[in-house]
């Protein structure tokens, strides 16, 4: 029986080999050797798929699995981060609001206080303006009553000086008389 197979195989080389024991073209394409091919082609798939099906494919499935977990992770991550950030925002909005009406505030107070160190200073500088008017005007009347009793004077003084340019006799009790009644009005 081994000779029998041993000698089938032969039959099988020889038959793709030519008269000088060359062989006829490409081995893989010699219709005798076809099936043994066949065979092994799909001994050898068989032992690929298991390979793949035992070996790596779950390596690969648990690592698509590991990077999908850890991007839900990064995503559920970011998710909080963004909401966190908005709240911050928000607290920021807030503390900002409350800032500008404290500013605001203490702008009001400062002007409120100047406003009223300023209505202080007017009334004091009223009151000196109206002192000094009063003595001004004191001053004034004393000018003036000065002023008036210079005039008589001067007018009396001129009036006999006159008169007495005229060549008449100059009486002082008619001349004081006339320019009192003159100043009069």
């Amino acid at each position: 029986m081994a000779t029998e197979s041993h000698g089938a195989a032969s039959d099988v080389v020889s038959a793709c080999l030519d008269a000088n024991g060359s062989a006829l073209g490409m081995p893989q394409l010699c219709g005798e050797w076809v099936w043994n091919q066949v065979f092994w082609l799909v001994i050898a798939l068989v032992v690929i798929y298991f390979v793949l099906a035992r070996i790596a494919l779950p390596r690969i499935a648990s690592v698509l699995a590991e990077r999908q977990g850890t991007i839900t992770n990064d995503i559920a991550a970011a998710e909080e981060l963004k909401r966190k950030a908005k709240e911050a925002e928000a607290a920021y909005e807030q503390a900002l609001a409350d800032a500008r009406s404290e500013a605001q505030a203490i702008a009001q107070k400062t002007r409120d206080a100047i406003k009223a160190d300023l209505d202080k200073a007017l009334a004091k500088a009223d009151v000196e303006i109206g002192e000094k008017t009063a003595e001004s005007e004191k001053a004034i009347a004393e000018i003036r009553a000065s002023a008036m009793e210079n005039v008589e004077v001067v007018a009396k003084d001129t009036a006999e000086a006159i008169v007495a340019a005229l060549g008449g006799k100059v009486d002082a009790g008619k001349v004081a008389t006339a320019v009192a009644s003159r100043m009069k009005g």
